[in-house]
């Protein structure tokens, strides 16, 4: 068995979480823990997940402070999975994705689950990303900065300037045969 990276080390605020919850599968759990599901045997049904893999990624997400065990409400010999403040704290996160997956993985008249406000049973309002004075931010107005004086060899992130912004934003106008000769020189 290959073993798997760890980004324990890493500057990234998207690269080190992945060790948490860098599976679908873990992301699921904290999806089913959301709609109320609680016991193994919940997550194991809804997910239709063996329960070797299951038992694996419900110990990760309890090692990452992710969820924690309980004894059963119901005062049963089992016990719960229950979200902590940091797995409550990924819910913006998933928002994002379901928005993000029902904007492009779903055809316009296709059928889906919807996220609705409990209150009132309208749809959840797209996220947007804002400034600290309250303008709207697209990738391409933001940059990630290093730390002064990071570790060194630590690695901060993929994407160091507004450059590699706009090449992963429009990767057709950076392609191999649109470089200049000037680059293809300095190969």
């Amino acid at each position: 068995m290959v073993k798997r990276t760890t980004h324990e080390d890493s500057l990234c605020g998207v690269a080190r979480p992945l060790d948490a919850i860098g599976d679908w599968w873990s992301l699921l759990i904290v999806r089913d823990a959301f709609d109320g599901l609680c016991r193994f045997g919940e997550f194991q049904k809804n997910l239709g997940l063996a329960k070797n893999i299951l038992s694996v990624r419900l110990r990760n997400l309890v090692a990452h402070g992710i969820m924690e065990t309980a004894p059963a409400s119901d005062g049963s010999s089992y016990q719960e999975y229950v979200l902590t403040a940091k797995g409550r704290g990924l819910f913006p996160l998933l928002v994002a994705l379901r928005q993000w997956g029902e904007e492009f993985f779903f055809e316009p008249d296709e059928a889906h689950v919807l996220l609705v406000d409990r209150k009132n049973g309208l749809p959840v309002r797209k996220l947007e990303l804002r400034s600290q004075d309250g303008r709207a931010l697209a990738a391409e107005d933001t940059i990630v900065r290093s730390p002064p004086n990071p570790a060194r060899g630590a690695p901060v992130s993929g994407r160091k300037s507004a450059r590699g912004v706009k090449r992963a934003l429009r990767p057709e106008k950076y392609s191999a045969s649109r470089r200049s000769k000037r680059e293809i020189k300095q190969d």
